[in-house]
């Protein structure tokens, strides 16, 4: 089982991922090349992520869910890898807010040559479907927690972000990464957990416990079938299921099997309602990248 199949990319030993892990092992494997890993599936994963970003907003802002704090929401990138989506987690949402300063320079200007250019490149169906709608300024922000016990480097390098060196079973024992925006193991803040300050950390470490508000999504790219026991898949997906929303598994096949009773109904995300855990409608395909989408039972 691998993170994919390509050709190889930086800090990939051999083009076959297969290879890789059946020569040195999973761990091993990733220990020598954490510092400079590289998914090759980057352009089908923020494919996958645009669109269900758009569908998530388009349902979200419908009807504000009231675990969300007024200024941001959690978004848990668990194996992190070397940051493929948290960069398109915020690739996202800068370009929608992006394009809603565009549309109020457009109804300020309607005439303009911008907008008759674009009246002129009016993109098909498809690629219509990833582009980020205008995100105003009031909306929440995205705030990243992320979690890899290899690559923490290579996220770093590419993301300026930091993630802690958390591990499956780390987490299904009840721990949870810190704000990706402050450097792990640094002085937390003294603020109340009523902050809006990114340095507040969320439940999972040493008391004194505070409250925090819950995950919007956990995604999870190119890594979940790496569990092959299939109690602690259960265990993971249960824990998360407690304090998590959405979970958004990435992977260039439909592996793993997520069964009912782990916590998860599997979410159809064309007609925005629950499906049957084996049905293969409601998911998505980018560039041969995977999406399924599970919604918490339990949060």
């Amino acid at each position: 089982m691998s993170r994919g199949d390509r050709d190889a990319a930086t800090g990939i030993l051999k083009s076959s991922m297969r290879d890789n892990y059946t020569e040195h092992g999973v761990d091993e494997y990733y220990k020598k090349v954490g510092a400079t890993y590289r998914n090759p599936h980057f352009p089908g994963i923020k494919n996958c992520l645009f669109i269900w970003l758009n569908r998530h907003a388009f349902s979200w802002w419908k009807m504000r869910q009231p675990h969300i704090e007024d200024q941001k929401f959690f978004v848990f990138d668990m194996a992190c890898g070397s940051g493929e989506v948290s960069v398109a987690v915020l690739e996202w949402w800068q370009a929608g807010r992006q394009a809603y300063k565009n549309k109020e320079e457009h109804d300020a200007d309607p005439d303009s040559d911008a907008e008759r250019h674009a009246r002129q490149a009016r993109p098909n169906s498809a690629a219509k479907a990833r582009i980020p709608p205008p995100i105003a300024p009031d909306m929440p922000v995205p705030c990243i927690l992320a979690a890899d016990p290899y690559t923490a480097q290579a996220f770093h390098t590419r993301t300026m972000l930091y993630a802690h060196p958390l591990s499956f079973r780390d987490i299904m024992e009840g721990k949870l990464p810190e704000i990706a925006s402050r450097p792990v193991g640094a002085p937390k803040s003294n603020h109340s957990s009523q902050s809006s300050s990114p340095e507040s950390s969320l439940r999972g470490h040493s008391p004194p416990k505070v409250e925090t508000p819950i995950i919007e999504m956990v995604v999870c790219s190119f890594a979940l079938h790496l569990i092959e026991k299939p109690s602690e898949l259960y265990a993971l997906l249960w824990e998360l299921s407690t304090k998590a929303r959405w979970l958004v598994i990435l992977a260039p096949h439909k592996r793993p099997e997520i069964k009912d009773g782990w916590g998860w109904c599997k979410w159809d995300v064309d007609s925005w309602s629950e499906c049957m855990m084996a049905d293969p409608i409601g998911e998505l395909l980018e560039d041969r990248v995977h999406c399924r989408v599970f919604r918490s039972l339990n949060a």
